[in-house]
């Protein structure tokens, strides 16, 4: 299928398309996840990770693969979207969401789904995620597409929650105030984890997730050419992903400090398309440097826009999308 060119002269987005098949795993500790299968069932498998952690999937992740070419899986990860029990829920324990429990559900859903191997797509905290999956079991990905990379260090965490206070304090300043006083060395992301996730009173948690979100909105919103992002006016998304994402930074994302640059010679001879946005506020692109750097099968692409992405770099995940389809079909 072809995809319309943007302003950009790369590709755009394809058509909407809907799932051919979708279900629950169940994978174990009471969760269940909710995965779909769109394109052509006998296409080039690709697996979608969203952001966040707790972001979820969305309609618009369909889009970036050649339908005709593709049999794309995209699925909530604990807690968030579609999965259940789903983290809005005051009751929801976290204690078996971590990293490592994802990485085992990926496993679950391809062995359930039949498949061999697939393309790796990580958004944001998605790469992550899918550097941790590939580096314990790098048989299984075929190629990745790794979007506004991270590697979720302590440093990187740091810098996303209380480095850039000197660009934005007037939202620093909110951020801050929403968390207990502990003087100037607070640690403010195990600080609302404990609001969040520790917390019995209803009220202080809606704050804290609205306060949370308030502080990730005001970073993307700063970019050049950002869009608000409408899901933060949804309360249930607010309290999950604040939840989820305070969860998993408090507990450093259950990696060792520098685990995945140090352990990246495990992906030696998987190909590689980093896309990484010069204007990125929160995640500055040496992180995505660091990564090519030691990874010689990385090809990286620096694009003229924000974390979010925009026409540029969305035309570079689909070009790199398709290159791998037309790889796989030997043209």
């Amino acid at each position: 299928m072809n995809n319309p060119v943007n302003d950009s002269g790369l590709p755009g987005h394809f058509p909407e398309i809907e799932p051919y098949e979708h279900g629950m795993l169940d994978v174990g500790d009471g969760q269940h996840i909710y995965w779909e299968a769109c394109g052509n069932p006998d296409g080039k498998p690709a697996v979608v990770l969203h952001g966040g952690p707790g972001s979820g999937c969305t309609p618009g992740q369909r889009r970036r693969f050649d339908p005709d070419l593709y049999r794309v899986i995209l699925f909530d990860q604990r807690g968030s979207g579609r999965s259940t029990p789903h983290a809005s829920d005051p009751g929801t324990d976290l204690s078996a969401n971590t990293t490592p429990h994802l990485v085992a559900d990926m496993e679950r859903l391809r062995e359930r789904l039949g498949i061999e191997s697939w393309l790796v797509f990580g958004l944001s905290w998605g790469v992550t995620l899918g550097l941790t999956y590939a580096e314990a079991h790098p048989e299984r990905v075929s190629a990745m597409v790794l979007v506004s990379v991270t590697m979720t260090r302590p440093a990187d965490i740091h810098w996303l929650y209380r480095g850039l206070r000197s660009q934005l304090p007037e939202q620093w300043a909110r951020f801050r105030a929403g968390a207990p006083d502990n003087g100037d060395d607070l640690d403010v992301v195990a600080a609302y984890n404990r609001l969040l996730n520790v917390e019995t009173d209803l009220a202080m948690r809606r704050k804290a997730a609205q306060d949370w979100c308030d502080w990730e909105a005001a970073v993307l919103d700063s970019e050049p050419g950002s869009i608000p992002n409408p899901r933060w006016q949804d309360p249930r998304f607010r309290m999950a992903f604040a939840r989820i994402v305070t969860h998993y930074f408090a507990h450093a994302a259950w990696l060792t400090d520098g685990q995945l640059l140090r352990d990246s010679a495990r992906l030696a001879g998987i190909p590689a398309v980093l896309i990484h946005g010069r204007f990125d506020r929160g995640g500055p692109a040496d992180t995505a440097e660091q990564l090519t750097s030691a990874w010689p099968d990385a090809e990286l692409f620096l694009v003229q826009t924000g974390h979010a992405g925009g026409e540029e770099m969305t035309g570079r995940m689909i070009e790199a999308t398709n290159r791998f389809a037309r790889k796989a079909r030997g043209s």
